[in-house]
C-alpha cells in the first residue's frame, strides 16, 4: 500500500477573495503560485506558496458560520501554519501591528482568525517558547 508523503494542500472557501489574499499575502507573507481565473475575467481561486504544499484560497457563495473560538463546529478545526521557535514574538508584532488579535496562545502556538473569521495558527511545536 503507499504511504502519505504530508499535507499536499488545503482549500479555504472565502467570501471575499480579495480581502483573504490581501490577508494571507501580506500579513503572512504568503506569495502567489498561481491563480485561476472564473468566467467573468476575475479569480476565481487564488494558490500560496506554504512551505512544501500550498493554500488554495476558492470563492465561496455562502458566509463562514460564526462561533467562539473555542466552540468550533464539527468541521476543520484551524489552519496551522509552521514558524522557527526564534521568530514567535516578531510573529506577535507583525499580528499586532495588522491588528490581528490572537484569540489564543500556547507555549507552542499563536491563534487568530482571517479577515472571514477561519481559524489560523502559527506554529512551533515541538519546541516551547
Amino acid at each position: 500500500m503507499g504511504e502519505i508523503l504530508g499535507v499536499h494542500h488545503v482549500a479555504l472557501r472565502c467570501n471575499d477573495l480579495a480581502a483573504c489574499e490581501r490577508f494571507y499575502r501580506e500579513v503572512l507573507g504568503l506569495s502567489v503560485l498561481r491563480r485561476w481565473p472564473d468566467d467573468g475575467g476575475g479569480d476565481r481561486s487564488v494558490w500560496l506558496s506554504a512551505g512544501a504544499g500550498f493554500l488554495a484560497l476558492e470563492r465561496a457563495t455562502r458566509p463562514v458560520e460564526e462561533a467562539p473560538f473555542e466552540d468550533a463546529p464539527a468541521g476543520w478545526q484551524v489552519v496551522a501554519l509552521g514558524i522557527p521557535r526564534a521568530d514567535r514574538k516578531e510573529w506577535e508584532g507583525r499580528l499586532a501591528a495588522a491588528r490581528v488579535r490572537l484569540a489564543r496562545r500556547t507555549p507552542f502556538s499563536l491563534f487568530f482568525r482571517d479577515p472571514e473569521g477561519n481559524r489560523v495558527a502559527l506554529s512551533h511545536w515541538p519546541e516551547e517558547a
